[in-house]
């Protein structure tokens, strides 16, 4: 799945006086408060942290309030999707208007019905909502269903938002079951 991306990164944590003698728990507080969270500094969804402590000596910083500053370098393992990149989610809620899918668990799309392609048709069946394709009988989306979308734009607010495409032929189809 694209949007997904590792990044090595050389960082300079600031560390208040009174962490300075558990640096390390500072440290790992600090990366996991970021976790789960749409970042500008990393430009996209801090998912998961690998720290090394390149210099326990921690350097005083020059800022309003006394810190101190600890060098690391981690690898951050990023999801920042950007329009045109092909993902896959799970579909949570189906209405004649739009799709609702979940990203990696955390992130919702909507895929709105001017970007569903014209084959697919809305029906309600035995009481549950499917999008049915026209072509091919067996092709459906319903809730659970794991389908493949480009995206078209991102919100980042205080939770990803996307919208996205299924007007494509190589979307919507339903990705195998991990």
């Amino acid at each position: 799945m694209e949007g997904l991306k590792v990044s090595d990164a050389d960082l300079v944590l600031r560390v208040p006086p009174s962490k300075s003698s558990r640096a390390s728990q500072a440290i790992l507080r600090e990366l996991s408060s970021h976790l789960f969270q749409f970042s500008e500094i990393f430009d996209g969804v801090l998912l998961a942290y690998d720290v090394d402590i390149v210099d326990q000596n921690a350097k005083i910083i020059q800022v309003i309030q006394p810190s101190s500053g600890v060098r690391l370098k981690a690898k951050l393992l990023l999801f920042s999707p950007k329009p045109n990149m092909s993902l896959e989610g799970r579909v949570v809620k189906l209405t004649p208007e739009s799709i609702h899918v979940i990203v990696l668990g955390f992130a919702s799309a909507v895929i709105i019905d001017e970007d569903i392609r014209e084959e697919f048709e809305f029906r309600t069946k035995h009481g549950k909502e499917v999008f049915r394709s026209k072509a091919h009988s067996r092709h459906v989306i319903k809730v659970g269903t794991v389908i493949r979308f480009l995206v078209k734009r991102c919100f980042h607010l205080f939770i990803l938002h996307t919208l996205f495409l299924v007007s494509l032929p190589m979307s919507g189809w339903e990705c195998p079951r991990i």
